[in-house]
Order: C-alpha cells, then structure tokens, then sequence
C-alpha cells in the first residue's frame, strides 16, 4: 500500500522531506535517493501528474497547496503534464544503483519517462 512507510521520521518531517523531493523531481527530471524514498515519491509524483494532466481551477489549487515553488507547478501544468497526456500512469522510472557507501543503504535514481 502506497504512503505507509513511515521512514523514520516524524510525519510532518516526512510529509515536508516528500514534497520537497516531489517538487526537485518535477523540477529537475531526476534523483537520487534510498528505494524506499524513491517509491514513496513515486506515488506522490504520479498523483501530482495526474492532476496536471486535468487542468482545472481546482487541481491547480491542489497542487500549488501541494509543491513548495510556485515556477515548478507552472512547468508541470505548461510543460510536464501535456507530455503525458495520453498515457495513464507509469511516468516515473526507479533503477536500483547498489549499496550507498557509508551505511549500505540500497540506493536508486527516480526519473521522469
């Protein structure tokens, strides 16, 4: 189930850590992170797709509540959002990397497709 891992953090310290992840994805196209991260994002990510994808007074309204800069939310409903307009899900990639080598976390880059 999506958005139940709770990453050893507090949950207002995760709910800020994912939308500033989400909004540096949109922002930036990819990065780097742990596996848990990465699927926990890619939820988040996809759900803020979709709403770009709708376009309405409302979803934008939710999705400025949602990313931390106003010029990311504008890329995604002017650039992102259109790009997938006739896919209906999957618009993020995970690839595994291997072990982080300080604490052999298993890392992963998180992309855009």
């Amino acid at each position: 189930m999506p958005g139940s891992r709770k990453l050893g953090r507090t949950s207002d310290h995760r709910k800020a850590m994912l939308r500033g992840m989400v909004t540096f994805l949109l922002e930036n196209g990819k990065i780097e992170t742990t596996v848990t991260r990465a699927k926990e994002v890619r939820a988040e990510a996809e759900k803020m797709i979709t709403l770009g994808k709708e376009n309405t007074l409302h979803t934008k309204r939710q999705v400025f509540s949602y990313i931390t800069k106003e010029a990311v939310a504008k890329k995604l409903f002017d650039e992102i959002a259109p790009k997938y307009a006739d896919k209906n899900g999957g618009y993020t990639r995970i690839y595994k990397l291997g072990p982080r080598r300080g604490d052999a976390a298993e890392m992963a880059v998180i992309e855009l497709v």
